[in-house]
């Protein structure tokens, strides 16, 4: 069975949790105040989920979620995400985060300074610009009419396709904005971010980006 590894259980790790253990993979959860914080969830999850440190979830996954505030980035384990998928759903505030002048003027991505990060994991942008509550309360099943899309952006296809299975699995469709140069247009202050569209609407609202 698949085991899906948590650097992050807040709001949106914990609603991708959620999708993962609906769908049958095993979760572990970790985050920064330690694995007995997150007793109430995993009590909730059930017998598919355990919380640990991030080093342990990293170690056990086979597809990760990193979803840590991003001034944090620094901080997620290496060695272990060597050679994995790892899903970024990292938004830059500069409010919270402090300032990247590199981010400030354009020459880098969050997921792009992410994969700097991990040079040998496969960083795919995922459940960045939808509402936490959203993952639940607005997956649908393939075929539904106006079904929600988000958004894929990655530089490893394989890694890529992946992630479409897994929103289609999880209730979404899947656009491909590109590799991770890309991924800003479904970041904070663009056309695509947080507002519900299907994936016609969600091509269209990616190509009205500006940076």
């Amino acid at each position: 069975m698949t085991t899906i590894g948590f650097i992050g259980s807040g709001h949106i790790g914990s609603q991708v949790a959620r999708k993962a253990v609906e769908n049958g993979y095993d979760v572990v959860l970790s985050n920064s105040r330690g694995p007995e914080t997150l007793a109430a969830l995993v009590a909730e999850l059930g017998p598919r989920a355990r919380a640990a440190t991030a080093a342990d979830a990293a170690e056990a996954a086979d597809i990760a979620v990193v979803t840590v505030p991003f001034g944090k980035y620094r901080e997620v384990p290496v060695e272990p995400l060597a050679d994995k998928i790892v899903l970024d759903t990292n938004n830059y505030y500069f409010e919270r985060d402090g300032r990247y002048p590199a981010l400030d003027d354009g020459t880098a991505t969050v997921s792009g300074l992410l994969q700097e990060h991990l040079p040998t994991s496969r960083i795919v942008k995922a459940f960045n610009h939808i509402t936490f509550s959203d993952i639940t309360a607005q997956a649908t099943p393939a075929g539904t009419p106006g079904r929600r899309a988000l958004a894929v952006a990655g530089n490893d296809q394989g890694a890529k396709d992946t992630v479409v299975a897994l929103y289609d699995q999880f209730g979404f469709d899947a656009v491909d904005v590109g590799p991770l140069s890309e991924s800003w247009r479904v970041e904070r202050d663009q056309p695509a971010y947080i507002a519900r569209y299907a994936a016609d609407e969600l091509r269209e609202k990616v190509a009205e980006a500006t940076r």
